[in-house]
């Protein structure tokens, strides 16, 4: 079998996500801080037909993340994709105009967003190495590329995560594991920032099994209406 850990999963882009691979015959590790909330999407999950377990974790408690992600491998004897949404930021921190932003604001991003996806990532890569396969996604707002002055405290940081997330994939060229960045140039599911356009998370989640699949030698897909 295979198997996908989501982190950060959600009830929008995450279950999506779940749902793509999940209905190609794929096992789904979710992970977040709530466990009610994960029970549910495994609830979810299971009406479809699609195996699916929880493991909580907090992303900015880098101890928990790991042994989650070790967990989860443990359960489904491996973790061949690795999806890092660190979405759903804007509910948990203030946004910030560049003049506005002290090194705070940006330090809790760069935690978030940078920090976890590189825990996440030294946690399972060294199986996909020694096995030559696997799939490293993570995704970022659009800000990441074009950033928007609304958020500036966390465009830096996801881009930052965009940064590494490309240079990963440049180092990891020829291995067989794949490394990618996908950016969000939309509001998911209902408008988070004025002037943005919304999309529903199926539009967007068919993106992750093309960089899974038939692009594999991109590092980077942009989503945009």
């Amino acid at each position: 079998m295979t198997s996908i850990a989501i982190v950060g999963a959600g009830p929008q882009l995450g279950l999506a996500i779940a749902r793509t691979f999940g209905s190609r015959g794929f096992d789904i590790a979710l992970i977040s801080r709530n466990r009610d909330k994960l029970d549910t999407l495994v609830g979810k999950l299971a009406a479809d037909g699609i195996p699916a377990a929880a493991f909580p974790a907090d992303v900015l408690d880098h101890d928990a993340l790991t042994n989650a992600l070790h967990d989860a491998a443990a359960h489904f004897g491996g973790i061949d994709v690795l999806e890092y949404s660190p979405v759903g930021t804007f509910s948990t921190t203030a946004l910030t105009a560049p003049t506005a932003t002290e090194p705070s604001h940006v330090e809790f991003e760069m935690n978030f967003q940078l920090y976890g996806a590189i825990t996440a990532t030294k946690t399972v890569l060294p199986a996909m190495r020694d096995t030559g396969a696997g799939t490293l996604l993570y995704t970022t707002g659009a800000g990441s590329i074009v950033p928007d002055p609304r958020v500036a405290n966390v465009n830096a940081a996801a881009a930052a995560l965009r940064n590494w997330a490309k240079n990963l994939h440049n180092e990891l060229a020829g291995t067989g594991v794949q490394a990618a960045h996908v950016g969000i140039d939309v509001s998911i599911g209902t408008a988070v920032i004025p002037g943005l356009p919304t999309a529903r998370p199926e539009q967007i989640s068919p993106l992750y099994w093309e960089l899974h699949t038939t692009h594999r030698e991109e590092a980077e897909r942009v989503f945009r209406l």
